[in-house]
């Protein structure tokens, strides 16, 4: 089938942008992010497989939470130390997920400052 239209590429734009071969991985290799839902402590080998294997997750912790909160403590404290130990990053994002990182990516975190003079308002 003949590659037309504006958003495909030419055959000789395909012939620059061709992948490495298999054995020369390293600053081609490709990172995901992965949505995956955390039912249980089982789930912690695959998730920690995932991030050395270079993914980003996001965990859903409410199917373990609904449970067994003990359980969720103890999986997220055990993620903490084993992002740590792989210079990971890990973070809540609000009341139900959890994010955790591989060691070349970082979570931005917004640092505020505490001022103790009142806010401006508009009156």
């Amino acid at each position: 089938m003949p590659k037309i239209g504006p958003f495909r590429k030419s055959k000789k734009e395909d012939e620059k942008t061709e992948m490495p071969p298999p054995e020369a991985k390293g600053a081609f290799s490709k990172t995901y992010l992965k949505a995956m839902p955390l039912r249980d402590l089982s789930d912690l080998k695959a998730i920690k497989n995932e991030v050395k294997n270079g993914n980003v997750l996001i965990l859903r912790i409410t199917p373990l939470a609904s449970k067994n909160i003990e359980d969720v403590k103890s999986a997220v404290n055990e993620l903490y130390e084993f992002a740590e130990s792989v210079g990971g990053d890990i973070a809540r994002l609000g009341e139900e997920r959890v994010v955790i990182c591989p060691q070349n990516i970082r979570i931005w975190r917004e640092k505020r400052q505490v001022s103790k003079e009142p806010l401006p308002t508009a009156a």
